[in-house]
């Protein structure tokens, strides 16, 4: 069964294809409606628009509410899930993400080091 969400038939059957090759099934998702915080007006006070999902072989978790819309949310949310399963099949212990993180604060610590010695102390 696959599920059809507020986006284009292209990007529906990508999803649908990512996720048979991750051999992920809806039937091992379980997923949750809460409400979302932020811009949005009444409709994020009235309506459920956050979605969690939990892959449960894995134990992997994903919450999304980027969109004001639950359609949207849901298809982004099986996304990550599927973002997040690839980085727990691979084995790495660190994602690209970190690593750009820690090369950025490598760098802050460098310009504050090389500041720090220019400046004479009195």
């Amino acid at each position: 069964m696959s599920l059809s969400f507020p986006v284009s038939i292209e990007k529906n059957a990508a999803l649908s294809k990512r996720m048979a090759s991750l051999e992920i099934t809806e039937g091992q998702l379980k997923e949750t409606f809460t409400r979302s915080s932020g811009k949005g007006g009444q409709n994020v006070n009235k309506v459920s628009t956050a979605v969690y999902i939990v892959h449960i072989p894995s134990g992997i978790s994903v919450k999304c509410s980027i969109y004001r819309t639950q359609g949207l949310n849901r298809y982004k949310a099986r996304a990550l899930l599927c973002d997040e399963i690839e980085v727990w099949k691979s084995g790495a212990s660190g994602s690209k993400k970190d690593a750009d993180r820690l090369r950025i604060i490598k760098k802050k610590k460098d310009k504050i080091r090389k500041s720090k010695k220019k400046t004479p102390t009195l």
